[in-house]
């Protein structure tokens, strides 16, 4: 069973850092392209960074500069390094596991992310 659990957020200050985390269980980490998404109040979800098995990353444009993501692979587990975070950075924030082999998709359950200003 696949299953992403995630950790880390809470309620910041403008300008201050988080750090969630997405562990995985259930899939062959090491192959599996790991995301990070959001949604923000009365917005569609979006990508805020990926990472490949290989470990080749993307960020969103707004993001850019601000947050890092990045992987243990033995620890089966995604990292979002959250900097200089701003009030348009709240939102509930998703892990995404996508197979690069058989590109089957697992969302994790989210977790709040509030910056107060």
């Amino acid at each position: 069973q696949v299953q992403l659990v995630e950790s880390g957020g809470g309620l910041v200050q403008a300008g201050g850092s988080l750090r969630p985390s997405c562990a995985a269980s259930g899939i062959a980490f090491a192959f599996t392209t790991m995301g990070w998404y959001r949604q923000g109040p009365g917005k569609q979800r979006e990508l805020v960074a990926k990472i490949t098995s290989g470990g080749s990353t993307n960020y969103a444009d707004s993001v850019k500069g601000r947050f890092t993501i990045s992987r243990d692979n033995a620890k089966n587990t995604v990292y979002l390094q959250l900097h200089s975070l701003k009030p348009e950075d709240t939102a509930v924030y998703y892990c995404n596991a996508d197979s690069e082999v058989t590109h089957y998709s697992q969302w994790g359950q989210g977790t709040q992310v509030t910056v107060s200003s």
